[in-house]
């Protein structure tokens, strides 16, 4: 990995946190690291990162609340949960966010820097990307690099993992996607709560495309989507 990667964590127990710092700078990674969540947006407006690592049991801010603040000032910047919530439903609530991944204590620090790993080759390979790949998706135009969705003159900002479906489905369009191939390409693997976060953009999607009644996203029963539209 590359030294310039920087990395923000954002954990309040003390002894953890010194451990994950040391870990993951002797990577070859540049670690900052916050207790809570609001100092966490102070450093953010200082400096660029490429992955934020946030706990959920914080004072004052939790990590939901953080993430919500992230996905909203930060679209692009990339976030994965490190907590001791176990429960499904905040696995749930981690991904429906937009989290990259949400991993239980206690945690395997090999497992942790294979899953940075991926996320930062993916963040990446999207910088690497062609700029001239803007697609029209019925009477909407789709700007993947700019993670824009326009329609007459009006300009929607999607979410990083909102443009990566969208584009997904369009390289499928008139044909079935896979739902297990298509999380896996998302999100580098398969599981029930990608899958169950997959399906939640997949609806949000299907809200935004309602402004051109002539395009679809079908439902194939346990099989995928597709993308409906008109030749």
């Amino acid at each position: 990995m590359s030294i310039d990667q920087r990395i923000l964590l954002v954990e309040d127990d003390l002894n953890l946190g010194l451990l994950l710092m040391d870990y993951l700078e002797s990577e070859g990674l540049q670690v900052t690291w916050r207790r809570d969540g609001l100092s966490s947006l102070q450093q953010l407006n200082r400096q660029a990162y490429d992955l934020c690592i946030l706990d959920v049991m914080m004072p004052g801010m939790d990590g939901f609340s953080l993430a919500k603040n992230l996905k909203s000032k930060y679209p692009k910047l990339p976030f994965l949960f490190l907590t001791a919530r176990l429960l499904k439903e905040d696995r749930l609530k981690g991904y429906e966010l937009g989290a990259e991944d949400y991993l239980t204590k206690p945690f395997d620090e090999e497992e942790l820097l294979c899953k940075i790993k991926v996320i930062l080759r993916r963040k990446v390979a999207v910088k690497q990307t062609p700029k001239d790949q803007t697609c029209q998706i019925g009477r909407f135009l789709h700007d993947p690099t700019r993670q824009e969705l326009c329609i007459n003159e009006k300009v929607i900002r999607l979410t990083e993992k909102e443009n990566a479906v969208l584009k997904l489905l369009n390289q499928h369009k008139n044909r079935i996607l896979r739902r297990d191939e298509a999380v896996e390409m998302i999100y580098g693997k398969y599981d029930y709560f990608l899958g169950r976060s997959f399906d939640v953009f997949i609806s949000r999607l299907r809200k935004l495309l309602k402004q051109d009644p002539d395009l679809s996203i079908e439902n194939v029963f346990k099989v995928g989507f597709i993308l409906n539209v008109p030749e």
